[in-house]
């Protein structure tokens, strides 16, 4: 069975992007373009994996990635901060709410996929 990677990001070209790449490599990809929808389809469709933009409408990344990470139906889905901000305190907030991995935009395409492949296979 495919592994689910849900990618909740603002950015409509980045998403479309980032699910072209991973459907093409045989991932299962849904998306979210904020927090609140972002949380609902983690609750509803239990990805593999989280693909997170930090400055979303709603509900932060941030915030949503400590609710994925303290649910306790959900702790175990991995999540990849991808953002444009690039300050040290992101990375540090990201990382102590529990993301498990951290990519600034633009991404490079072969450094992202190896996150999600070391996390999902």
């Amino acid at each position: 069975m495919a592994k689910k990677i849900l990618i909740v990001e603002d950015e409509s070209l980045v998403a479309k992007v980032l699910s072209i790449r991973l459907e093409g490599l045989g991932y299962k990809v849904l998306t979210a373009e904020d927090g609140e929808e972002g949380l609902d389809a983690v609750r509803k469709q239990k990805p593999d994996l989280v693909i997170l933009d930090i400055g979303l409408p709603k509900l932060d990344g941030t915030t949503l990635c400590e609710l994925i990470k303290t649910g306790s139906d959900t702790k175990q889905i991995k999540v990849i901060m991808l953002t444009g901000h690039r300050l040290m305190g992101e990375m540090e907030s990201s990382f102590a709410a529990g993301a498990d991995s951290y990519v600034n935009k633009p991404y490079e395409w072969p450094r992202l996929l190896e996150h999600i492949r070391k996390l999902i296979g």
